[in-house]
């Protein structure tokens, strides 16, 4: 009753009376409730647009809306969407369309492709090009094969608005460092962590005798443990079952590791820039040459 009596107090609003005039070509709750929504939900959707009134909220909505009716979601699942992106209120149905178009393209079937826009729908904001760039990146400097990088973006579609430098130091560090294949990397969804904290695991572990860097052949004097087993549990379980230690001595090794990184950051800072100094000297250089070339050719001329 409370429901009804809020619908028709709204419906009766004049900034919104207007709207309800044409259904099929604005937003209004008419319109969102011919969608299924509920009063509740209706109204809601109404008021965060109306937070953005002047912007590119109201005149992208209803198509944004419609799009995600024709991914074959509920109206649950598509609050929920706006909800956590509301940016996607802003984007033209073409392009919706068309990244849409494009994650098909990738390897997204239906099912995979409605679990992941209600996952993260951040990834419907995100250029077509940008994807594309995401993928041939983890396809030729990775070498991901096409079924894994589609495991990727699905379990980590996070990494389409990542650097893709730091990507690459995270892939060269687990694969190098730690001597870690590719599959063993989807597996463990490695692209959802930070690279402090893989490298923090990674190396307490090490300095415990528990973990060891393979040498060329692939081969250690003990059996490491999988990457999935440290990486995709708890702290707790980490140190209890892998381990092996207290949290004291793991929050203690943290903020030793922490203060050698800093360290390592100012020294490759003062490299970068000894080496930036030593580059326009020869530049100084350089320029001086010509000047005196150019002077002896003007004398011999």
């Amino acid at each position: 009753m409370q429901n009804n009596i809020t619908l028709q107090s709204a419906k009766e609003n004049h900034e919104l009376r207007p709207l309800a005039q044409k259904p099929d070509s604005e937003l209004s709750l008419r319109s969102l409730l011919d969608m299924g929504f509920t009063d509740t939900q209706a109204e809601q959707i109404c008021e965060s647009v109306s937070k953005f009134r002047g912007g590119g909220f109201t005149k992208h909505a209803l198509s944004s809306l419609t799009t995600l009716f024709g991914l074959g979601l509920n109206p649950t699942s598509v609050l929920k969407v706006l909800q956590k992106c509301p940016e996607l209120y802003t984007v033209k149905e073409s392009q919706l369309q068309q990244r849409i178009g494009n994650l098909r393209k990738v390897g997204f079937v239906e099912g995979s492709l409605q679990r992941l826009v209600v996952y993260y729908p951040q990834i419907l904001t995100v250029p077509v090009k940008t994807i594309k760039n995401v993928v041939l990146f983890l396809r030729e400097k990775c070498l991901f094969t096409v079924q894994q990088v589609t495991d990727i973006l699905r379990d980590s579609p996070a990494i389409v608005q990542e650097d893709l430098g730091q990507v690459e130091y995270k892939f060269q560090y687990v694969y190098f460092r730690m001597g870690v294949k590719q599959a063993e990397m989807v597996k463990s969804r490695l692209f959802r962590f930070k690279l402090d904290e893989v490298r923090c695991r990674h190396c307490f572990l090490e300095r415990r005798g528990l973990y060891e860097t393979p040498d060329k052949k692939g081969q250690t004097f003990i059996i490491n443990p999988k990457l999935d087993s440290f990486l995709k549990v708890a702290q707790d379980t980490f140190l209890t079952e892998v381990a092996k230690a207290s949290a004291e001595e793991y929050s203690v090794f943290q903020r030793l590791m922490a203060r050698e990184w800093q360290e390592e950051d100012r020294h490759h800072s003062r490299i970068e820039a000894d080496s930036d100094d030593e580059e326009v000297e020869e530049d100084e250089d350089d320029e001086e040459t010509s000047g005196k070339s150019g002077y002896r050719k003007q004398r011999k001329t």
